[in-house]
């Protein structure tokens, strides 16, 4: 039995079982087990040769974002607008066949953007290309869901169901979950409130059968404005998530680009040596978040071993210039100078 007719059958199965207190234990088995398969959908297959062209694209550059949507709504327009990458674009369905890299150039950053082959309904049970689409789009930092305007939000619920199918959360808050393996084998479980949905033995099933979700940063980006009443327009824009655009006429591009940016969470680190003007040419790309400490590995594997202190200037600190230690969490456009040993 294949893995699309073990779906089935466990459907069929949840469909046909009735919810109550009694069956609760067995409805969570199966689904741990339909989000197993479902993800199995999505693993290179063994068999598979060198032949045709390949989806894996190196990561490069500070930040990976994944273009997903169906055909013709403007993914290689917009993959051409933003990079110097030109991509294939055409008034016809299917015209980008494979994924297609560029790079946006902003604030310092180099983010890799990926223009991918347009999903069909059903790309999660591996129709069309979607097994590989959406394979793709999991390695990315953020998912930009291109749509078209014109259809309203039916394009928009058909790709959340199937990535949600596939276990892609889409701009969820993260589980209160503390996870850690145990050098010794087994599992110890600790909850700090009374549950009431599922059991301890519950929650060992399904860490068996299925490995950790992500949760994944989405935008949901409505192109083809241009092409609807301003009305429709105002609606799509006050969405959660949304940012509305056209590629034909270039409307809303630098807004979305700094939406972007906060969906990516990154900030800029200028580096000053001592007697010396802080060098703002050169900008170190970092996680929102990220310490002292992270500083020092981007900038050296060896430096955070023979820090000593850092002067900071810069939002993070309390007064310009600051001597912080390993742990001082750093803010976009903060300068930083490192004191050795």
């Amino acid at each position: 039995m294949g893995i699309l007719e073990k779906i089935a059958e466990i459907e069929r199965e949840i469909s046909r079982t009735q919810k109550n207190k009694a069956t609760e234990y067995h409805l969570g088995l199966l689904k741990a087990k339909l989000a197993k398969y479902r993800a199995q959908l999505l693993e290179p297959s063994k068999s598979a040769g060198a032949k045709g062209e390949g989806f894996d694209v190196m990561k490069s550059g500070d930040a990976r974002v994944a273009l997903i949507g169906f055909p013709s709504v403007g993914k290689s327009t917009f993959l051409s607008l933003m990079t110097s990458t030109e991509s294939e674009a055409a008034s016809y369905e299917f015209t980008t066949l494979t994924c297609i890299p560029g790079v946006i150039e902003y604030k310092g950053a180099n983010i890799q953007l990926l223009d991918l082959p347009g999903i069909i309904e059903g790309a999660a049970q591996g129709k069309g290309r979607g097994r590989q689409v959406i394979a793709v789009a999991r390695t990315a930092d953020v998912v930009i869901m291109m749509l078209d305007a014109t259809k309203g939000d039916v394009q928009r619920a058909l790709l959340e169901k199937e990535l949600e199918s596939v276990g892609i959360r889409l701009n969820r808050s993260k589980p209160n979950i503390y996870f850690k393996p145990k050098k010794g084998g087994g599992l110890s479980y600790n909850s700090t409130v009374p549950l009431t949905q599922c059991s301890e033995k519950l929650v060992q099933l399904i860490l068996h059968e299925y490995k950790r979700l992500r949760i994944y940063s989405c935008m949901q980006v409505y192109n083809k404005v241009d092409q609807i009443s301003m009305e429709e327009v105002d609606r799509l824009a006050r969405r959660p998530h949304s940012v509305v655009i056209s590629c034909g006429m270039k409307l809303n591009l630098d807004y979305l680009l700094e939406t972007l940016w906060e969906y990516l969470a990154l900030i800029c680190i200028y580096t000053k040596k001592r007697g010396e003007r802080p060098d703002f040419g050169d900008a170190i790309i970092m996680r929102r978040g990220a310490s002292v400490e992270h500083v020092c590995h981007r900038i050296h594997r060896t430096l955070a071993s023979q820090f000593k202190y850092a002067l900071v200037w810069g939002t993070s600190t309390k007064y310009s210039p600051q001597r912080v230690g390993l742990t001082h969490i750093m803010e976009h456009e903060d300068v930083i100078q490192i004191v050795k040993k």
